[in-house]
């Protein structure tokens, strides 16, 4: 059965379907020669086209299937068929028997025109093989969720292979074993957890020494799940490896030590903050994965009404003052001070940042780095700062009186400065400031704004159920018993890896500078006092706008209780 032209090559069809032309083939077929790439790859390292694009163009000129891995729920009997490496090696996935057909195999691939690597698993599974085509990052996040964890397990039984005859043949002890750092098992181990990670979209790796055992977990959509174990004896070797990845002391294991790792995965760069901190079972490690993309939002990414944006844009748009975005951590705070960043980074605007750390490098930002160990704290690199004929200043938080009281006088003097504060509330804001020394008179005048915000997790769409509220949701929502309600619930799928969730979306509490609130300000009123002139001239509060994203089937009612238990 020929299931696909031979005589058609992948160039051919992508100028067939017009995403590249002829001087960009002939650009990435040199490039291709002189990196060792494949061809698909190549396009989109120099931008040329996507994957989704050269999947989409597959398709339809050749007139096979699209999927999408992550939507299916693929049996134990196809995944016993196939080894993980030689599937990484061609970027492919079975997924189904063809209906009717038992001796043919469904195959995902990211190039069906490699007839390699479908001569290969021809002659693996004994099969005849259909192709199907599917993005490489699926492919990969697919490996990752089927194979994964066996994949890994073999690696660390390796390894205590290895680590075992090694101490017999040579009779070193296990310390020094420890140290051969470059083993290759834990290398492969170390990354394959890392890469697992991204793929899940997991915001923290938690490496975790217990009495027994080793548990890895990630955090997904800000929660953590129940993750998976590891001998204990990989330990040392695991952490040996972070810390040659982070730049740290391999040597030093009494204190706390931090540090950072560059990666490149399905060519997207990462920055990975890493923690490692002593404990009673041994040395912790969290890693706090960051990309650039995940910081570089467009504004009306983050959830945002439509009357919040307004407000938001009106705040940046003030010549001098200064704005607050408040929150517990984890609340995204970041994400919208680099937002801010973004919309203000044009020509014509010297703009300066200090951060601890810098969360991602932006082009045409001058990123100031803080840095203790030479008392280049947020409030003396503020001062050099204002030195350096600054339009706009981005602080990554404001900590003490001292950093408070220069960035309130520098919104006075003509400067734009947004900041982050740990607060529960935008008019909790103002008191905090005020309690930190800053003088109210000043506060009122160079306040433009404040921003308090938590994060929900967004429901499912494909597993999410309707039902009719209990009357304890009913009480929750703010409705009587007696009107009848329906919310929607997570249940769990395939697509949410069973959570009922999939990301999260910004609440938002939006205070904007008004006469009335200056004024208040200058008064020294009550939080209280504060809000409710806010909430008069049309501020609303978090707990109102988490109540709408729960009646518009965006969230959960688990979830409201939770960002409201957050307020306390």
């Amino acid at each position: 059965m020929e299931l696909v032209n031979k005589k058609k090559r992948l160039g051919d069809i992508l100028i067939d379907a017009g995403i590249i032309d002829k001087t960009q083939l002939d650009i990435a077929l040199a490039a291709q020669k002189e990196k060792g790439l494949k061809l698909g790859e190549t396009l989109i390292e120099l931008e040329f086209t996507s994957e989704v694009e050269i999947a989409t163009a597959l398709h339809r000129q050749l007139n096979i299937d699209f999927i999408i891995l992550s939507d299916r729920l693929i049996d134990s009997d196809i995944t016993r068929l196939v080894g993980e490496e030689i599937l990484r090696k061609h970027s492919v996935m079975p997924f189904e028997f063809k209906k009717g057909y038992p001796n043919v195999i469904r195959v995902a691939m990211s190039n069906p025109l490699d007839f390699v690597a479908i001569d290969d698993i021809a002659i693996v599974t004994n099969l005849q093989v259909e192709p199907a085509v599917a993005t490489s990052q699926d492919i990969a996040a697919a490996i990752d969720k089927y194979y994964g964890n066996v994949e890994a397990l073999k690696v660390a039984q390796r390894y205590t292979q290895e680590r075992d005859s090694l101490i017999k043949a040579e009779q070193i002890s296990q310390e020094a074993f420890s140290e051969e750092l470059e083993n290759a098992p834990i290398v492969v181990l170390v990354r394959s957890i890392i890469e697992q990670g991204i793929r899940r979209r997991a915001s923290d790796i938690h490496i975790e020494p217990l009495p027994e055992d080793i548990r890895v977990r990630y955090r997904v959509d800000g929660v953590l799940d129940k993750g998976r174990r590891y001998n204990l004896e990989l330990m040392s070797a695991i952490i040996a490896r972070v810390k040659i990845l982070s730049g740290l002391d391999i040597s030093e294991k009494r204190r706390p030590q931090d540090g950072r790792i560059s990666m490149t995965v399905a060519r997207i760069d990462y920055d990975i903050r890493t923690s490692i901190l002593p404990t009673v079972y041994g040395e912790k490690i969290v890693m706090r994965i960051a990309s650039k993309s995940g910081f570089t939002r467009d504004k009306r990414e983050l959830g945002f009404t439509e009357d919040e944006l307004v407000k938001f844009e009106r705040m940046i748009s003030q010549p001098h003052g200064i704005i607050l975005i408040t929150g517990p951590t984890g609340s995204g705070k970041s994400t919208t001070l680099y937002a801010i960043l973004t919309s203000l980074n044009k020509d014509g605007i010297n703009l300066i940042t200090i951060e601890d750390p810098v969360e991602a490098h932006i082009p045409g930002v001058n990123q100031v780095q803080v840095n203790e160990k030479v008392n280049l704290n947020f409030a003396s690199a503020l001062r050099s700062i204002l030195r350096q004929d600054p339009d706009v200043i981005i602080i990554g938080e404001i900590r003490d009186q001292e950093t408070a009281e220069i960035a309130v006088k520098a919104s006075i003097t003509g400067h734009l400065v947004a900041s982050t504060i740990h607060t529960n509330s935008a008019a909790g804001t103002v008191t905090r400031m005020t309690d930190m020394g800053v003088e109210p008179y000043l506060l009122s005048e160079s306040l433009a704004g404040i921003i308090a915000q938590r994060l929900v997790r967004r429901l499912c769409p494909d597993c999410k159920r309707y039902k009719e509220a209990t009357d304890t949701e009913k009480h929750i929502l703010g409705f009587p018993a007696t009107k009848p309600i329906k919310v929607y619930q997570p249940v769990g799928c395939i697509k949410c890896n069973d959570t009922g969730y999939i990301g999260r979306i910004g609440v938002y509490e939006t205070l904007e500078t008004s006469v009335r609130i200056k004024e208040a300000i200058r008064k020294k009123w009550p939080t209280d006092a504060i809000a409710e002139i806010a909430e008069s001239e049309g501020m609303q509060p978090l707990r109102t706008r988490a109540v709408e994203l729960v009646m518009q089937g965006i969230t959960s009612v688990e979830e409201l209780v939770r960002i409201s238990m957050d307020d306390d």
